[in-house]
């Protein structure tokens, strides 16, 4: 255990918070709120807290290089968002998605270094254990012209996506009670994809659910412990090497962000919040 503590720096109250994105030219912490259909952003200097609201359900988020807009990964596809001074959003879609059944929507995603957006579906009702998720990968100059690919299927709640410091290294979670486990896979830089799957950690025996993650730049995982409270920190060996008390059940993701990119941001899910 680690004598690190965690403080609350900001009562968001969000019902399921999700998707930390620091974005340094701001020394802002961007966010969603998944029920409230809003991206959120959190100013360091000001202290200040702005939220946009969107036509549907924002999952996961990345920023688009060079501009003040973002990428989504929501309920019926992958939009292009534009927050503005307003209060408005521009909410353009770049890709819809053919989802395996209704009530499915987006849920956690990453950019990879060279900036594809993956991002997994889930059925919004997990207590029907539905393996109907898949994770997809979204490019907008594909070679082959399709912008939205399926890249995996099989799963009930994927979670947990994130990238080694050299990029070829993918890591996803299943969250679902029934499964709990985290794989890594060897992942292709140039095409994008992701082989070799194998069981990086088995969540089963420890507390919290696998939810979302990021790494650090020693190439170690952190995972938030959804349902225990706690930050779980893997070596590249997929060894626990410490755990993280953090003052809410259920942890969401994590995200490296700050001055110095060395501090933790957690965002949580409220307990009668949706996974």
């Amino acid at each position: 255990m680690s004598e690190a503590q965690a403080e609350l720096v900001l009562d968001a109250r969000n019902g399921t918070g999700e998707s930390p994105v620091w974005r340094a030219a701001e020394q802002s912490l961007y966010w969603v709120d998944i029920p409230a259909k809003r991206l959120c952003r959190w100013s360091v200097a000001e202290g200040a807290l702005t939220e946009w609201a969107a036509p549907e359900m924002l999952a996961c988020v990345a920023a688009l290089d060079g501009t003040q807009d973002w990428i989504a990964g929501a309920e019926s596809g992958m939009f292009r968002l534009s927050p503005r001074a307003d209060g408005q959003l521009g909410f353009t879609r770049l890709a819809a998605v053919a989802h395996a059944m209704p009530g499915m929507r987006f849920n956690d995603g990453r950019c990879d270094r060279q900036g594809r957006f993956l991002a997994g579906t889930m059925l919004m009702n997990m207590a029907a254990g539905a393996r109907v998720g898949c994770v997809y990968s979204y490019q907008k100059d594909s070679d082959d012209g399709v912008q939205l690919k399926m890249l995996l299927d099989g799963f009930i709640t994927p979670n947990g996506m994130a990238f080694s410091p050299d990029g070829r290294t993918m890591y996803l979670s299943d969250s679902h009670p029934s499964v709990q486990a985290i794989w890594a896979f060897d992942y292709n830089t140039e095409n994008g994809t992701p082989s070799n799957r194998r069981v990086f950690a088995d969540m089963n025996p420890l507390p919290g659910r696998p939810d979302g993650a990021a790494v650090d730049a020693d190439g170690c995982y952190w995972i938030c412990g959804n349902d225990a409270g706690l930050i779980h920190r893997f070596t590249p060996a997929g060894k626990l090497d410490r755990s993280l008390a953090v003052p809410v059940k259920k942890p969401a993701m994590c995200a490296f962000g700050g001055a110095g990119l060395d501090t933790l941001f957690v965002t949580s899910i409220r307990p009668e919040g949706i996974d």
